[in-house]
């Protein structure tokens, strides 16, 4: 089904004594396209009749209004066995200043203590000049992404990656962030705060490589954000995770209609339902819808699709 929107969390701290520490969750900042919505063009030249979806952002609260979705971002709390909470966010995009004032101060989440980045284009790293504000005064914070990533996000941001600093120099934030270099293979995983992640290679229009992870212990979960196809060698370590079923899988679905084409950089909804079929998870979420997707039309749909499919599966 689709995202709905920030997922509950608890607090990050200890747990009480005797009671059981509260669960890891996962906080989705934002579940639109690169352009966010409400599209701004859907406002200031308006269609006739107007956009369903957009016209929408004028007459409810963000907060409410499950239509009105930021660059496509996720936060996993994660809680270890001692009670104490572990953010780590996944790419940080044009909108991440409103993600962090939005869905920060509510689930109140005081920083960030790992970054990890699926690639370099502007709707997963633009918000890295902000994000110094979401960053632990005392400690340097690991940022997991490849060398072509980090050499596109120096040329973008030369100040964020320098770590030799001047003494004397006014502005101290860069020293905070550890670049670290990852690979994107299968069989090279990497850890963030702890908590494993498996690096999922696809592709983004089929000359662009864009990572996806596996992660969790108790429940896998596969995260890709950004794909117009999933490699053989991809689907097959998503296939078998889980021992055999993946837990949760969340996939983009940038396009309501149409197949895709050679030229396509994201899935479509059929070509993502497709997938979802091979891959069989016991729970998939799409994100990365543009504004063709109306949330609670589109939900409907999509309940009626899996209990059809899931009947068709078990006759």
């Amino acid at each position: 089904m689709m995202d709905p929107g920030p997922a509950p969390t608890s607090p990050a701290g200890g747990a009480a004594a005797g009671a059981s520490p509260p669960p890891s969750s996962l906080i989705f900042l934002g579940t639109g396209c690169s352009g966010a919505l409400p599209d701004a063009r859907c406002l200031i030249q308006p269609s006739a009749p107007p956009c369903a979806v957009c016209s929408t952002a004028l007459s409810l609260p963000p907060d409410r209004n499950p239509n009105y979705r930021c660059n496509t971002s996720l936060l996993i709390d994660y809680c270890h066995g001692n009670g104490t909470h572990k953010y780590i966010l996944v790419d940080v995009g044009k909108t991440f200043r409103e993600q962090v004032l939005r869905w920060f101060v509510h689930h109140k989440v005081p920083s960030v203590d790992a970054i990890i980045l699926t690639h370099e284009h502007a709707d997963a790293v633009l918000g890295l000049d902000d994000v110094w504000v979401a960053l632990p005064c005392s400690e340097q914070v690991p940022i997991f992404l490849t060398q072509f990533t980090l050499d596109s996000v120096a040329a973008r941001f030369p100040n964020l990656v320098k770590q030799n600093l001047q003494e004397g120099d006014d502005f101290t934030r860069p020293s905070q962030l550890n670049w670290m270099i990852i690979e994107g293979d299968v069989d090279k995983p990497f850890v963030a705060s702890e908590l494993e992640f498996l690096p999922l290679p696809v592709m983004h229009g089929e000359d662009y490589v864009c990572l996806g992870f596996i992660f969790g212990r108790k429940e896998r979960v596969a995260y890709l954000s950004d794909v117009s196809r999933i490699l053989p060698r991809t689907e097959h370590a998503i296939s078998k995770s889980g021992a055999g079923q993946l837990d949760l899988l969340i996939l983009e679905t940038n396009r309501l209609h149409g197949a895709g084409d050679a030229r396509s950089c994201h899935l479509t909804l059929t070509q993502g339902l497709d997938a979802v079929k091979r891959i069989c998870p016991k729970k998939a979420m799409l994100i990365g819808m543009n504004h063709e997707f109306e949330h609670q039309r589109e939900n409907e749909m999509l309940a009626e699709w899996s209990h059809r499919n899931t009947s068709t599966a078990s006759s």
